[in-house]
């Protein structure tokens, strides 16, 4: 199986869900051809409860969304707040 790399910023409180990575900084993730956002999220080991949207290349995507090589993925919790 062929595998393509994305782009993935994690925002807010996601950050603390990958070792080393600070929110809002991209870096590159290995994923098979054909993978979805859900898989992408999978992959990175965050909690489902905690993603609210996944923007693929600045619009948003639904869970089932085909990735693309070099796609830039941002993906966000729940806002917060009041």
């Amino acid at each position: 199986m062929n595998a393509m790399r994305v782009r993935v910023k994690l925002y807010a409180t996601l950050g603390k869900h990958v070792a080393g990575m600070a929110p809002g900084i991209p870096f590159e993730v290995e994923l098979p051809d054909g993978a979805t956002v859900a898989d992408l999220v999978k992959r990175l080991n965050l909690p489902q409860e905690e993603v609210k949207v996944a923007f693929v290349n600045g619009r948003a995507r639904p869970m089932d969304w085909r990735l693309q090589a070099d796609d830039e993925v941002g993906i966000f919790p729940p806002v917060g707040g009041g």
